[in-house]
């Protein structure tokens, strides 16, 4: 009896170090969505500044934009898949890739991916997508900058032998309604609707616009910020995304935590109290037969 009652014990502890270890990770998942949140906030006024200088350079250039959009058929796809290094996330990187690949097989032209993270690296190599490279998630808002640096770096590196090339970005992103919704950005060629979108909106002052010198050299730089802010609130979507999925998980595992606690330690008062009856039956019985003979 008294060793039942000696692993039960040690299961409660274990029970309850475990219960530390999924509160801790509760705080720092809900302390880590914050920071990716106010991040997003931050790059609303700059992806506004952005869309404002394209309006510039497009306000009355119809030639322009029908160069743009006559390009607009990719030959070839470098795709960037956003996943997690870390598992306890639930279906994150599972949801992800099969909605990638899904979308991915709409277009028949080669494909160049790129996964984001060890575990979704896993799942397309499973899904027989093979990934051409993989990438370190970055582990925190500061990190997001270099991580968008080194994407640019290598896909700006591909178009310099291949302009022909499209850049789509698949990534979680975070939803009222659920946890997270899938989603798919086509960065290039530009949308030839978000550009219309943005030539039909009313200039804010009442001086026309003009760009000034170097017209290609302004779309260029314009191009590269809207890749740039693009790419860095994917990440900053994703993982907050990653973070909201981790919360979850770690409440489920603190309910089923708590219901297995109970139960041990029902268990374990049952026990004690048989074991101390027991105990008493035997004084009882002593006590007894002591009286009998006496």
């Amino acid at each position: 009896m008294s060793d039942t009652l000696e692993s039960l014990r040690r299961k409660i502890t274990g029970a309850k170090d475990l219960e530390s270890v999924v509160r801790t990770m509760k705080v720092l998942a809900a302390s880590t969505i914050g920071q990716y949140e106010r991040a997003l906030r931050s790059l609303d006024d700059y992806y506004r500044t952005i869309e404002i200088g394209l309006t510039a350079y497009f306000y009355g250039n119809e030639k322009n934009m029908r160069a743009l959009k006559e390009n607009s058929a990719p030959e070839k796809i470098t795709a960037v898949v956003f996943g997690s290094d870390q598992g306890l996330v639930g279906q994150f990187n599972e949801s992800l890739t099969e909605f990638a690949l899904k979308k991915l097989n709409f277009h028949k032209c080669p494909k160049k991916i790129w996964a984001v993270g060890d575990r979704v690296y896993s799942r397309l190599q499973d899904a027989g997508a093979a990934p051409s490279d993989i990438l370190s998630v970055p582990d925190s808002v500061n990190s997001i900058t270099a991580f968008v640096s080194d994407v640019l770096i290598e896909f700006e590196a591909d178009y310099k032998t291949d302009e022909n090339i499209g850049l789509y970005i698949f990534h979680n992103k975070p939803s009222y309604g659920a946890i997270y919704d899938q989603i798919e950005t086509r960065l290039l060629p530009l949308d030839g609707d978000w550009l219309n979108k943005l030539c039909l909106k009313k200039w804010p002052t009442k001086y026309i616009p003009e760009v000034m010198n170097n017209r290609a050299g302004t779309l260029l730089a314009l191009i590269r910020e809207y890749l740039f802010v693009s790419i860095f609130r994917a990440a900053a979507e994703s993982l907050a995304s990653e973070n909201a999925s981790r919360l979850a998980a770690m409440q489920r595992a603190e309910k089923n935590i708590g219901e297995l606690l109970e139960e041990l330690n029902r268990s374990f008062n049952r026990l004690r109290q048989n074991s101390i009856d027991e105990e008493l039956f035997d004084v009882i019985s002593g006590f007894e037969a002591i009286t009998g003979r006496r």
